[in-house]
């Protein structure tokens, strides 16, 4: 009897099926400090417990993408060790602040499966949630990826597709309790612009860029427990290369929109996401932001502002997104929709 694990293939999977990923994880102050140190992460909110608490919190919580990676890399021994690419989000919604001394774990269901026609790989939907030590669930997502099959003889399941929405509703969006932005100072955060000062419509050009290094990708992505092979092991593409985590990118973007939406401090939702081309090492990611929407929350002083954040490889000024034939130009890199938590 082997005692190794290959990880699960297309077939292994049945909609419905709940798995309870392994090894829970503690997150501790020094996580915070890594991660700055990986990315150009500044927003206040974050960054000092002072901030934190002159905006009603207990302190400065663990980063929202810090707590997405930790429960992300949880899942992928069960959902992605043998994954083609990571395709897509939805429905994603950060429930509690997760607190330097919380241990995180996960769970995912599968909601949805459907057959390649080539036959030899499928998608499988999962639902997946991060739960703390007391059980309280810190957030909630849908992703789905394109998975190989064990053996391409095996017959195809039944299609089943989730029913997902194209954005979280606004009035359902988690405000942490006790946040308020009634006393913000714009200068500690850093730029004087609030909710009213955008625009739906509106481009934002982030401005820099960071070039991406293969140390630095394998360290974020070993921090968080992210077992992917494709990340490591160089002889798993036929090319020769480790691709750089997704989540990499994620997060290098978003610290990378400090400049121009500052005030953007908390991420509550993820509405929608591609990775629209592959990013490896080598490589200078540059963003740039679009405002879809904004609304009012209950909470004082605080509003909620939807963008679209977009990273590309190269230049970021023209906004390219998609040819004429619907497909995402060759330079665009990540393509994700989210909601944050912005002062009115």
């Amino acid at each position: 009897m082997t005692k190794t694990n290959p990880g699960r293939f297309f077939e292994d999977y049945r909609v419905g099926q709940v798995i309870r990923h392994a090894v829970p994880r503690s997150v501790a102050e020094g996580e915070r400090a890594l991660y700055h140190a990986l990315y150009p992460a500044r927003h206040a909110l974050y960054s000092s417990d002072e901030f934190a608490a002159a905006s009603g919190l207990d302190g400065s919580p663990i980063d929202d993408l810090i707590a997405f990676h930790v429960v992300f890399g949880k899942t992928v021994p069960d959902v992605s060790l043998n994954a083609v690419a990571n395709l897509g989000y939805a429905e994603g919604r950060w429930l509690r602040p997760v607190w330097p001394g919380d241990t995180l774990r996960a769970e995912s269901e599968v909601i949805g499966l459907k057959q390649n026609s080539s036959g030899v790989s499928g998608v499988v939907y999962v639902r997946t949630r991060g739960l703390n030590q007391m059980d309280e669930p810190v957030l909630e997502y849908v992703r789905w990826v394109m998975v190989r099959k064990r053996d391409a003889a095996a017959p195809a399941p039944e299609t089943v597709l989730p029913d997902l929405a194209g954005a979280v509703d606004a009035a359902s969006l988690i405000v942490p309790e006790g946040l308020s932005f009634a006393d913000y100072d714009f200068d500690l955060a850093g730029e004087p612009h609030r909710l009213d000062d955008y625009r739906i419509g509106e481009k934002i050009d982030h401005v820099d860029g960071v070039t991406i290094e293969e140390a630095e990708h394998m360290l974020a992505t070993r921090l968080w427990q992210n077992t992917a092979k494709v990340h490591f092991d160089a002889t798993n593409r036929a090319d020769g290369k480790r691709l750089i985590y997704g989540g990499h990118v994620i997060s290098m973007a978003r610290a990378l929109s400090f400049n121009g939406l500052a005030n953007a401090q908390m991420v509550v939702a993820l509405n929608a996401g591609a990775h629209a081309n592959p990013c490896f090492a080598g490589e200078t990611v540059r963003a740039w932001s679009e405002v879809l929407d904004k609304a009012p929350t209950d909470a004082p002083g605080v509003g909620a502002i939807r963008l679209r954040l977009v990273a590309t490889k190269g230049s970021s000024g023209d906004f390219a997104l998609k040819g004429e034939d619907g497909r995402y130009a060759p330079e665009v890199l990540l393509d994700l929709d989210y909601w944050a938590l912005m002062p009115v």
